[in-house]
């Protein structure tokens, strides 16, 4: 007997309905609130179709209230869905972008709503939560069902400079400026509402360093945001290394060993 028989004789009226209308909108994934209203139907006992599907391994459930298709395992969708006002962001983001071939075995979700982390279908998920100003630079990737938003390029850089504990090392963000395609503004747009001189410092000097093209303005920029206090280059580093006077930094990776990071080749 084939398996579509087999499930269908063991489906009752509404559930092969219910189904049914998920495929016609091409629902991957909804919530338990929203999904009579996505479908333009009501359904008597929801609660109860939803667990036999469930039940029966037709549909998975997310978390409470939350569930997708059976099949359906696109974690960037899943980890923005989960979380309200949120977008992949960090190393997860880095690796979309093509900018570190570095894998994490976690997703970073960037949210502004505070969100414990968690394991989901397998998956495991780092909530990160930011202040709401701090939500810009959007983009998505996908479409329809598959669309997710994720910060962009520059958006992506800052925040690993901001947040470097979730870049996925160090050594991976410095070669990931090597190779982004950056704009000045842009970057000097992030850097005003992240509102942080180190990350700004670090940042410029390093781009400054690399020689990274058409990128002046930012360098001119972030010299202006230079204070008196010495920042180390790596934070999470020893308190080593040559001072650099013009942008008030320690650099405990020497610039030796940032050329050659960033020149470094998989």
């Amino acid at each position: 007997m084939a398996d579509s028989v087999y499930i269908s004789e063991n489906l009752t009226k509404p559930q092969l309905e219910f189904l049914k209308l998920l495929e016609d909108y091409e629902i991957q994934i909804f919530k338990f609130t929203e999904i009579e209203g996505l479908l333009e139907q009501k359904f008597d006992n929801l609660s109860e179709i939803l667990e036999n599907l469930v039940d029966k391994e037709l549909l998975a459930r997310i978390e409470k209230g939350k569930f997708c298709r059976q099949n359906f395992r696109d974690e960037y969708v899943i980890g923005t869905f989960v979380a309200e006002n949120s977008t992949v962001a960090y190393w997860s983001a880095l690796n979309l972008h093509g900018l570190t071939e570095q894998f994490s075995n976690t997703v970073f979700i960037q949210t502004t709503n505070k969100k414990l982390d968690k394991s989901i279908l397998g998956i495991s998920y780092k909530f990160v939560k930011i202040a709401p100003y701090k939500k810009v630079g959007i983009t998505y990737n996908g479409y329809g069902s598959l669309r997710y938003p994720i910060t962009d390029v520059e958006k992506t850089i800052i925040d690993c400079f901001d947040l470097p504990q979730y870049s996925g090392g160090y050594a991976e963000l410095i070669r990931a400026v090597g190779q982004a395609k950056m704009q000045a503004d842009k970057l000097i747009s992030y850097c005003q509402v992240v509102n942080s001189i180190s990350v700004t410092k670090r940042l410029g000097y390093l781009i400054e360093l690399l020689g990274l093209e058409d990128l002046e303005t930012f360098i001119d920029y972030a010299k202006g945001k230079v204070n008196k206090k010495y920042n180390l280059f790596d934070p999470q580093g020893w308190e080593e290394g040559e001072f650099v006077s013009e942008w008030r930094l320690r650099l405990n990776i020497s610039k030796e060993q940032l050329l050659d990071i960033s020149n470094k080749q998989y």
